[in-house]
């Protein structure tokens, strides 16, 4: 049987003789995780359960937010303070606008934006009027663009005036296309420095003309603003039914698809995130909204999360890591949300000091693994605490978190509250014993409805377990006695050797600490005779470039690792592919190492 890994129990395969024991041990296990034992390490004063105002809408959200601080700052961009109150305007603005030019209920409006206050005013207009939004990325290309519109049946486009060109190689006709750009809400100081705002992956793109926008019938989103009152129509929204939200899922596996976000799923995880953490202050904090809006996490927890209970939000078209610590320090930032990259970064940055980080309340991560070397060097250069936690685009960006100050080493925390988990086997739903492994499900208010137009995918990952839905998570997870849950490997990331499982993440593990290792990426390499063949990519630090050589890597491997998890390829990179908000992306190193 392979060995576990940092104490962690390995993959384990029962023999017949087993079988009546262990099916005893899983009934136990049931009750066990059906017991929420991870309660006991909530904060004080917060409990499992949750009140979530039933009948309340996103819209219904923001509005009692804007009455209780209308003076206050809601958002800070690049030195620009807008109030609650004029955030409100806008946005019931640009509703009006919206419904004048036949948006309806249940339409889809597609934004194509960065970081800017125009997402915001867009976003919550859209989701007024009882139309859904859907937000593109950025950093996709034309055909991803033209995927995403047609699948979401987006007839509206609000799109940055610098991404204009590649929508329109899309080839997809919207009934109106809104265009903006970020200066307009730029003090006037900062206009002067124009895109050189926007780092070098926006700087150069070409801005549509007034006459190139008049001849491609493109509407100004500014000039709707000031066009149109404060005076959208009323619109019942059931919150429950109808959806707020398509965000798409990062297509690890064929074309991305969209989760069914409704009212109630996003009303849900405001109220969730607040109880676990009832020391933040609604109406006092401010947090550095750098995370891209497109991505479920920033478009949760920085924007959502941030304006409906009163925050400032510091908000960042791109991450300028100078400008962000400059902010944090300017504004007393509170709290500060970012991925294991930044912190990866920051552990080491010259500048880190700049900021007091023991000050900051509360300090999360999420969207993919922290690793283990980055948490224990951050922890010297700061002395203070990163709570990682874990989420999906279907959990509503997130179902756990490590409790305040109670953080455990290598685990994403336990499930917030009103959310339960379990561990199951990978094929089928019954329970694995506490501290094994096998795949996570997940149950709350604050899971999707279904995939968007994909029944097949919809009932693989949602299931009926006892009467109840259940989210197939897809991530091979253990759970500890103490209720804290510990990640081992996306399911489809599990590398078959020899009749072993072995978990890509444990091998990038070892890998990172090597001192003169910077990144790692790890897959299997599809091979007749073992099943796959483990294969490494590795970046080096600069000085050591030249210097270590494949062989290094493997004899660093072979001390620190079983035989069977040993790369037997290594190819050194000057980079690695990476997804839009930094993880390093396997499946592009899959694909290329298939084609080989």
């Amino acid at each position: 049987m392979p060995e576990g890994w940092r104490g962690y129990p390995a993959v384990k395969y029962v023999s017949s003789e087993d079988e009546e024991e262990c099916e005893d041990k899983k009934m136990d296990a049931k009750e066990y995780y059906l017991s929420k034992p991870w309660v006991k390490h909530y904060p004080e004063g917060a409990t499992f359960e949750v009140d979530i105002p039933q009948g309340m809408s996103v819209p219904d959200m923001i509005d009692n937010a804007v009455k209780l601080y209308s003076k206050k700052t809601a958002l800070i961009f690049y030195g620009r303070e807008i109030s609650y109150a004029e955030i409100k305007e806008r946005i019931d603005r640009f509703a009006t606008a919206l419904a004048d030019l036949g948006l309806k209920k249940g339409d889809t409006v597609a934004l194509y934006l960065l970081n800017c206050p125009q997402y915001v005013i867009a976003y919550f207009a859209t989701l007024k009027l009882g139309a859904k939004v859907t937000p593109i990325s950025p950093v996709y290309t034309s055909h991803e663009i033209k995927h995403q519109l047609e699948d979401s049946d987006a007839t509206f486009l609000v799109c940055q005036d610098i991404l204009y060109d590649n929508a329109e190689r899309s080839g997809v006709k919207m009934k109106h296309v809104i265009v903006t750009s970020v200066l307009e809400y730029l003090p006037k100081m900062k206009k002067l420095l124009g895109k050189s705002l926007l780092g070098k992956d926006y700087a150069n793109l070409h801005v549509p003309t007034r006459e190139e926008k008049a001849q491609k019938g493109l509407v100004d989103f500014e000039e709707l603003i000031k066009k149109y009152p404060p005076n959208p129509p009323k619109v019942d929204i059931d919150p429950k039914k109808d959806i707020a939200a398509l965000p798409y899922t990062g297509g690890t596996t064929g074309l991305p698809k969209a989760a069914v976000l409704t009212h109630y799923n996003m009303v849900s995880i405001v109220h969730q995130v607040k109880k676990l953490w009832p020391f933040l202050e609604d109406g006092k904090e401010v947090g550095i909204a750098f995370l891209p809006f497109f991505h479920i996490y920033g478009q949760v927890v920085a924007m959502l999360n941030g304006l409906a209970r009163g925050f400032t939000g510091v908000l960042f078209t791109t991450p300028d890591i100078d400008e962000i610590l400059d902010a944090m320090e300017k504004y007393k930032a509170s709290t500060f949300n970012g991925v294991p990259t930044m912190f990866e970064f920051l552990k080491e940055y010259e500048k880190t000091y700049r900021v007091n980080w023991k000050n900051v309340k509360l300090i999360g991560c999420g969207a993919d693994t922290l690793h283990e070397s980055t948490v224990e060097a951050w922890e010297r250069r700061t002395g203070s605490k990163i709570h990682e936690g874990y989420g999906m685009t279907e959990t509503t960006g997130v179902s756990h978190s490590n409790p305040y100050q109670k953080t455990k080493r290598n685990s994403f925390g336990v499930p917030i509250p009103g959310v339960r988990a379990a561990i199951v086997e990978y094929e089928g739903t019954k329970y694995m014993p506490v501290g094994e492994v096998g795949e996570m499900i997940l149950n709350g208010p604050n899971i999707m409805q279904a995939y968007w137009k994909r029944p097949e995918e919809t009932k693989q990952s949602l299931i009926d377990i006892d009467g109840e839905k259940w989210l197939r998570t897809g991530d091979i997870v253990s759970m500890d006695e103490d209720g804290y849950f510990h990640f081992f490997d996306r399911k489809r990331d599990l590398i078959k050797f020899k009749g072993y499982s072995v978990f890509a993440r444990h091998v990038e593990e070892v890998l990172y600490k090597h001192p003169q290792i910077k990144a790692a990426g790890v897959v299997g390499v599809p091979d007749p005779k073992v099943g796959n063949i483990i294969k490494a990519y590795v970046v080096l630090e600069s000085e050591a470039r030249g210097k270590i050589s494949e062989e290094d890597i493997i004899n660093f491997c072979t001390e620190n690792l079983a035989h069977y998890k040993v790369p037997k390829i290594i190819e050194f990179r000057g980079e690695l592919p990476k997804t839009d908000v930094g993880k390093v992306s396997r499946r592009e190193l899959r694909e290329e190492g298939e084609a080989c």
